[in-house]
């Protein structure tokens, strides 16, 4: 049985990932389609910093956001005179860098699937008298769905893994910035392996679980479109 420390972390990094997949499909999306249907020439630019969290160690990408929500900061100044609370080390402030972490694996995926839209598809949509938004809700959104399915797994998934910079950002507050991949650390640190197997244990099974509901999904998508 899991500890009460252990499950206020488990439901700490579930609320976490589920706030962070929300937001990043909201700002991804746009991002995505904006990337997938434009051709200039800051296009390179602006791909290359939303894979730069693929590439860039997370406790580097974790000491700049420190820097950046540390209270002298005009960001911090700026969020503390918003909510009066610090960002830096807060829940808030953890959703704000896994959101920044995760991003790519949000956008990258309905990027690639938005433009694989014939042009004409979108075309003929136009030349039906639909508007851009309702083209984009009633014909992009349902072709794409296994783009966004995969999106929001992936960036849940990711989210519940992460540790660098929940670390660097957040710390290890129980009951506030703890998460499960902080908890496994701080058992295993006290020789506590029993606790560290039951929630190592339990992220490996889900992980496999996750990404054999993924696979899956694609397969099923592939198939349907071999007939």
């Amino acid at each position: 049985m899991l500890s009460p420390e252990d499950l206020s972390a488990l439901a700490i990094t579930l609320k976490l990932a589920g706030f962070s997949t929300v937001i990043l499909l909201l700002i991804g999306t746009p991002i995505a389609w904006w990337l997938a249907r434009n051709e200039t020439r800051y296009k390179a630019i602006i791909e290359a910093i939303v894979a730069l969290p693929l590439v860039l160690p997370p406790t580097v990408l974790g000491f700049y956001l420190l820097l950046a929500f540390a209270p002298s900061s005009p960001i911090g100044t700026g969020w503390f005179a918003l909510t009066g609370q610090s960002l830096a080390f807060s829940f808030s402030g953890l959703v704000v860098g896994s959101v920044i972490y995760s991003f790519p694996f949000v956008v990258q995926p309905l990027q690639n699937a938005f433009e694989k839209i014939p042009p004409q598809l979108l075309e003929s949509a136009a030349m039906l008298g639909a508007s851009p938004r309702d083209t984009f809700y009633s014909l992009v959104v349902p072709t794409c769905s296994r783009a966004f399915m995969t999106a929001s797994i992936l960036a849940f998934a990711h989210t519940v893994g992460e540790f660098g910079v929940v670390l660097m950002i957040g710390g290890n507050i129980p009951g506030e910035t703890q998460v499960v991949s902080i908890a496994i650390y701080e058992h295993v640190e006290a020789i506590e392996y029993t606790q560290a197997h039951q929630l190592a244990g339990l992220l490996l099974v889900s992980s496999f679980l996750v990404l054999l509901f993924t696979y899956w999904i694609n397969f099923k998508g592939k198939k349907k479109s071999w007939v």
